[in-house]
């Protein structure tokens, strides 16, 4: 038979259970909240150049070009990419971006990159969003992300942007 106090221990030690789960509930609700506001994204729209802007910075002589990295698949690179950029794996798949994080472990963590894939539709796209991701967990603080609604053909290269093939 139990003794009261070891009935009132457990009284409080499944209030606390109960307390520490209803904010932690709480705590993923607002994680929810905060990446709704942000178009369930995990990029805020500060962090997104489009198009046209990026064209108007890369050709601008003034500022520092920032390091733009494709982080699609290796054939549509070869075909056409963003002149100057860079090909560090396919990030939707795990050896491509070992290769990203290895490329990334070498760079300043204050450095200005410029993610890009442009192989599908972009809310489709397997890319881009793993790419992030990781740079923005080795401590990247300047990464935008290349909004390409439709596709870097439609979107880049169709707009008569120049564009650099090979490897």
């Amino acid at each position: 038979m139990r003794t009261n106090a070891a009935r009132f221990g457990s009284f409080w030690l499944a209030a606390l259970c109960v307390l520490l789960s209803a904010g932690f509930a709480r705590e993923r609700q607002a994680r929810a909240g905060a990446d709704e506001a942000k178009g369930g994204e995990p990029w805020s729209a500060a962090e997104t150049v489009s198009a046209e802007d990026l064209h108007r910075e890369l050709t601008s002589k003034y500022g520092q070009r920032p390091e733009i990295v494709y982080v699609g698949f290796r054939t549509l690179f070869a075909g056409g990419h963003i002149p100057g950029a860079t090909f560090h794996g396919t990030a939707s798949r795990p050896e491509g971006l070992e290769e990203l994080r290895n490329w990334a472990s070498s760079q300043p963590r204050t450095a200005s990159v410029v993610l890009y894939c442009g192989c599908c539709p972009f809310e489709r796209c397997p890319n881009v969003r793993p790419a992030y991701a990781a740079l923005h967990a080795m401590g990247f603080r300047k990464v935008r992300v290349l909004i390409l609604p439709t596709s870097f053909a439609a979107d880049w290269a169709g707009k008569g942007y120049a564009i650099e093939k090979g490897m």
